[in-house]
């Protein structure tokens, strides 16, 4: 039984993955400003907790549950993300600034908080984008969210370096289009050929066994673009 914690779940791909690990019997910390959709699946071995990445006070709330309930964390998912799609010339500097605290300082300090509840054999896994890979398709109107999740890319590989020693692996799944409410936002319209379940599922397995594989890595999971 792993102690696992995953943001972003109150919707798409974090509240399945929610179902996948509690359904497995893995105890669970769901983040995510509306805890509500996972309180509301009353599913046992699952705390949800209202956290807002962008609340200094939140942290430590994570950090106190940690170390009175687990002291010890296997799985770290990274799986909240914020988006704005307007053009370059609309952007604002709040919009980069609301955006990058999500997707790239959010990930940076959850990470500082519990890296020292993370042992030999940890897992951190961070969800990016395909559109934060370099040389990959780009699209008009994701400035702000495509270039965070390159910045998460290089901080995960920047941490697999700093830690090397620990036994903790830190990687990155860089996913394609699957058919979550951020795709519609991002591409109102397109129909995605993987569901949110589907991806769940692979992220699932991937943060169980990656680690034993793969260190500092960023793996495409895209079958499709965008």
């Amino acid at each position: 039984m792993k102690n696992v914690i995953i943001t972003g779940t109150s919707r798409g791909i974090g509240l399945e993955l929610v179902k996948c690990f509690a359904e497995a019997g893995h105890q669970v910390l769901a983040l995510s400003r509306n805890s509500q959709p996972v309180s509301d699946l009353n599913l046992k071995q699952v705390t949800a907790l209202s956290f807002n990445l962008a609340e200094a006070t939140d942290f430590e709330t994570v950090k106190a549950y940690v170390n009175t309930h687990w002291k010890q964390v296997d799985l770290l998912i990274h799986n909240a993300g914020a988006l704005v799609n307007k053009p370059f010339s609309e952007l604002t500097p709040a919009d980069f600034q609301n955006v990058y605290t999500t997707n790239v300082f959010g990930v940076a300090e959850l990470t500082r908080v519990l890296l020292p509840n993370m042992v030999k054999g940890s897992h951190m896994v961070t969800i990016s984008s395909m559109g934060g890979i370099q040389g990959s398709m780009k699209f008009p109107g994701l400035a702000a969210y495509s270039s965070s999740k390159g910045a998460v890319i290089t901080l995960s590989e920047l941490l697999a370096e700093e830690y090397k020693d620990s036994g903790i692996a830190f990687n990155v799944l860089a996913l394609g289009a699957v058919q979550t409410e951020m795709l519609e936002e991002a591409f109102p319209g397109y129909e995605a050929p993987t569901t949110a379940a589907g991806m769940a599922s692979y992220i699932f397995n991937f943060s169980l066994t990656g680690s034993t594989f793969y260190n500092g890595k960023v793996l495409q999971v895209s079958s499709s673009t965008p």
